[in-house]
Formats: C-alpha cells, sequence, structure tokens
C-alpha cells in the first residue's frame, strides 16, 4: 500500500512538473494576442491576424483570395522568410502555433509597408537566428547589426535577392519587414507610452477564429493618402472619418473573403457623420435594387427614423460650429418662398439615401421619400426649372444641411423626382441619363453577377458602401498614383480579380455589426436582363 502511494506521489510531481514547464514555454495565441498588438506602431490601418499551423497554409494553397490582395510577389518573399526561418527544423519548435500579425503601414516611398509581428515561446532566444548560418543549405544569411537605433538582424534572403529585418521586442516579441524604415520606426515605438490602439477579439473567438482582421478607421486617411494623387477622393471618405476599431473574423468561402465582427466607436474622440447612423436600428437595403447598371462604387445609407436622423444631424451640425449658417439659409427661404424647407423635407424623407458614381464618373444622390408627389411642388418652389421634370436648386449646399457630409458635393444641384425617388446630379445631362436607366430598368441589380455577390451581403444595414472593380477601373486610373495603378492593372492576380468589394455597418448597442466582403470575378456576365 505504502508504494502504491509513493508511486502516485512520484507521478503527480511527475505531471505537475511536466506541466508548469509546458505552460512556461508555452505562449497560447489568445493570451498573448493584446501584448502582441500593442507592440504594432500606432500608425498601422490594418492588422491580419492568423496560425502559423498548416492548416492554414493548406487551406489557402493555391487560392488566388489572399495573392490578389497582398500582390504575388510580396506574399511569396514573405512566405519564403516564413518557410526559410520559422518553419526551419532548428526554430519551428518556438513558433509552431504562434499566431502571425501582418500590419498594413504607410511609408515615405511609393508602396505599402508590411510588418510580420509573432510571439516566440519562453525559451527562444535571438541568437537561435544566427545558428542557421551554419547551415550550408539555409538559403539565408544572418547579421546581428547594432546601429544608433538598437539591434538588429540582417537576413540576406538568397532566392529572392532582399533583405529581411527583424528585432526582437519585450515579452520575446519578434517583428519583421523587408523595409528598414519600418522596422526601425518599430524599433523606436514604445507600447507603454502608447494606448492599445486596436480591440483585440476575445480569447474564445479568438481560438476559434481562421483568421482575423483589425482595423483603425484613423489611420485609413494617412493611407489613402499614399495610394491616391487626389487626396479628397470620396472613395471610403466617410469611413476614413469614423473615430473607430474593428475587430473581425473570418468566414472562408473558396471564392470570397468575408469578415464580420463589430466596429466600436471611439466615444472620446470628435463625432463623425457615420456616428448618426449608431443611434439607429438596422433597416432592409432596397435602394441599391435602382442603381445604375454603370455603378462604379456607392455609398448607401439607411435610418429607422428619419426625424431623429435630422435631430441628431443639427445637432452635428452646431457641434461642428455651422448651425447658425444652416439656420441663416433656412430662414432666408422662408423669407423668399414662404417654406419650412427643413421641416417639410424631413417630414417627407423615407428610410434610405445614397450617393452613386458610375463608370463614366456620373454623381447622383437618390433619396428615398415618402410620397414623390408632395415633394415635387417644395422643390420646383426653390428652383429654376428648365423643364417639366427637371430644375436646379436656388440655393447652396441645400443636400449637406439636408442629408449630411456624404451630399455635400452636390452645392447647387439639379433635380427631378422618379416616382417616390428623388434624384440629384450635378448636370442635367445626368439626371436625363438616370432617366434612361430608370425607365429601361439598366439597374445593377438585373446583372447576374452582381446578385451572387449581394447574396453574400447582409440585408440589413445602415451604412453600406460597394466599389465595383471593372466599373472603377477608369476612376482608379485617374485617381490612384501610377505606381499602385500599374500593379492593380498588371499584376495575375490583383484586386482586379474581384469582382466587387462590400462593407456595411448595421447598427448595434451604439456601435457597428461590422460585414466586410470581397468575391473574385465568375465567368463574366455583363448582360442586363430584360
Amino acid at each position: 500500500m505504502k508504494r502504491l502511494i509513493v508511486t502516485t506521489l512520484i507521478l503527480l510531481a511527475a505531471a505537475i512538473t511536466i506541466t508548469v514547464v509546458y505552460f512556461k514555454n508555452l505562449t497560447p495565441p489568445g493570451v498573448r494576442t493584446s501584448q502582441v498588438m500593442r507592440s504594432i506602431p500606432g500608425n498601422a490601418a490594418a492588422v491580419f491576424e492568423f496560425n502559423n499551423e498548416k492548416g492554414f497554409y493548406d487551406i489557402f494553397k493555391g487560392s488566388t483570395l489572399l495573392t490578389a490582395v497582398a500582390g504575388k510577389e510580396k506574399l511569396a518573399a514573405m512566405d519564403t522568410v516564413r518557410r526559410l526561418l520559422l518553419a526551419a527544423s532548428q526554430l519551428d519548435q518556438f513558433f509552431e502555433g504562434q499566431n502571425i500579425f501582418i500590419s498594413v503601414h504607410p511609408s515615405n516611398s511609393d508602396d505599402v509597408n508590411l510588418l510580420i509581428t509573432i510571439p516566440a515561446t519562453n525559451d527562444f532566444k535571438i541568437d537561435d537566428f544566427t545558428k542557421l548560418n551554419k547551415l550550408p543549405n539555409s538559403g539565408l544569411t544572418i547579421t546581428p547589426v547594432q546601429n544608433t537605433v538598437g539591434l538588429e538582424y540582417n537576413v540576406f534572403v538568397k532566392s529572392i535577392n532582399k533583405h529581411f529585418y527583424i528585432i526582437k521586442k519585450d515579452h520575446n516579441i519578434l517583428t519583421g519587414s523587408f523595409s528598414k524604415e519600418l522596422i526601425d520606426q518599430s524599433i523606436l515605438y514604445r507600447d507603454d507610452k502608447n494606448p492599445n490602439v486596436f480591440v483585440p477579439l476575445p480569447e474564445q473567438q479568438n481560438a476559434n477564429s481562421l483568421a482575423n482582421l483589425y482595423i483603425n478607421y484613423a489611420q485609413l486617411q494617412p493611407l489613402f493618402d499614399q495610394l491616391f494623387k487626389n487626396k479628397n477622393t470620396d472613395i471610403f471618405k466617410s469611413f476614413k472619418l469614423l473615430p473607430a476599431l474593428a475587430a473581425l473574423s473570418l468566414n472562408y468561402k473558396n471564392d470570397a473573403l468575408m469578415f464580420n465582427g463589430f466596429t466600436t466607436i471611439q466615444h472620446n474622440h470628435t463625432t463623425g457623420y457615420l456616428n448618426l447612423f449608431a443611434a439607429q436600428q438596422p433597416v432592409a437595403n432596397h435602394l441599391k435594387d435602382i442603381f445604375p447598371a454603370t455603378t462604379a462604387y456607392s455609398i448607401n445609407f439607411a435610418v429607422s427614423d428619419p426625424q431623429k436622423f435630422s435631430a441628431d444631424l443639427s445637432q452635428w451640425h452646431i457641434n461642428a460650429g455651422i448651425g447658425n449658417e444652416k439656420n441663416q439659409l433656412f430662414t432666408k427661404i422662408k423669407a423668399e418662398t414662404g417654406l419650412f424647407l427643413k421641416s417639410e423635407f424631413e417630414h417627407l424623407l423615407a428610410n434610405e439615401f445614397a450617393v452613386v458614381t458610375t463608370r463614366y464618373q456620373e454623381k447622383y444622390a437618390i433619396v428615398s421619400v415618402k410620397d414623390g408627389s408632395k415633394l415635387l411642388p417644395i422643390m420646383m418652389n426653390i428652383s429654376t426649372m428648365t423643364n417639366d421634370n427637371i430644375g436646379q436648386f436656388n440655393y447652396d449646399k441645400l443636400p449637406f444641411y439636408l442629408l449630411g457630409d456624404a451630399f455635400s458635393i452636390f452645392r447647387k444641384p439639379y433635380f427631378m423626382i422618379v416616382d417616390n425617388y428623388l434624384i440629384l446630379a450635378t448636370t442635367a445631362s445626368e439626371l436625363k441619363s438616370y432617366s434612361d436607366t430608370y425607365y429601361n430598368r439598366k439597374f445593377i441589380s438585373k446583372i447576374d453577377q452582381y446578385n451572387q455577390f449581394d447574396d453574400l451581403l447582409a440585408e440589413r444595414s445602415n451604412v453600406a458602401f460597394f466599389i465595383n472593380f471593372k466599373n472603377s477601373q477608369s476612376i482608379l486610373k485617374r485617381d490612384l498614383k501610377d505606381t499602385f495603378f500599374n500593379a492593380y492593372e498588371n499584376q495575375v492576380p490583383s484586386w482586379k480579380s474581384y469582382y466587387a468589394a462590400a462593407y456595411q455597418f448595421t447598427a448595434s448597442d451604439k456601435n457597428f455589426y461590422t460585414n466586410f466582403c470581397m468575391r473574385l470575378n465568375t465567368i463574366d456576365s455583363t448582360t442586363v436582363k430584360k
């Protein structure tokens, strides 16, 4: 009996020892995520997180989903480093099963810099890298370099003739990049002096997710400034001005990248236009059904309570310091026309309104109203009519004051009303073009490939951005810097390999449930159904 007790105690002690050693050296991804993300420089616009295990790489092997987004050459170079470094037989024990974080950063050159960050197990030593120099077929030359900003490892990757730079940060977190500029910036970045600029997913959700995408909307503007010649491009404009952070999980499909999760508004920051929609309830989206077949990109807004939206918009204008200017305009309209325009328009405003840009660079505001026949005489009263159906506003900035920031491009627009829709454009000829679209049913919703894409999207939302890459090509050629457009047009695969992308916000507890979808092209189907 005594022997049995002694044996049991020995086995128990051995089990405890093994467990302690195991967990001492293990760095569970869910536990380390916050630490790792705090080490990433705060100018990251987005971070893509996935687990460094064979199953993930097998899923995307041969797929163009990620290659088209990151670029074939850039992704191949990163994979080469992964295979030669992280997956080397001498090192894989330190990195197997750890989560890899690839962050996107603006730079001073015509390139988008990527930073790779990964935690190692606690028994990893940074000089383990240099042991690879002793292997005859490692494909690498690794040199420790002490410079003015700290110690880094210069890894020359022979097969691609490139230098990859690595540094070690606190908590055994390794950071690497092909950009010397970015790695030096990362050395200088101190997470203890900066707040966490991303909101990590809950540990359980992270553990069950194939991959995650984190977005800092405040950093989208610097990234877009680097990509576009025109710093005032309206593509994704409203989202770039939103003070918020997103944490999204990947839902895998073999022909689409689909992420969903939450966008958390930073309420201690200056309120953006999109904040107004977080106070609404989700609304079924129907306005997109009458967008032109030539739609390049669009942003659709939906409100469950139009009068509350109008009241919130007025307060937003007051907070922005333009409340008096707005009141003076409507006072002038009352004096000259006898109309209480603001209240009468709000009474007739329905649940959806949108701004649409076509491949021909036409811009339309499409506004759903409760009764077009009642709105027509009101619009005629504040406009100069060019014919029985089309007129031009006599007053400046009315769409901005009535509907908000996204409609500021329509200063003194032309208007027409078809059924229960108010249509605005910058020229009368554009309205005639839309009239042909509307009455001959030349809608994007009549195209098969669009409907296949739309089936992947949420039926209800409050803000929805959509871009059709083929229809947007001429606009991207005009607006993107040459380096980025050439990559878009000539690389295979590239973003051009995708049919469309959509980004949806659905109000949820004063924040937004978020859906992001990009679907690859299928067999071209541009014929509009009759």
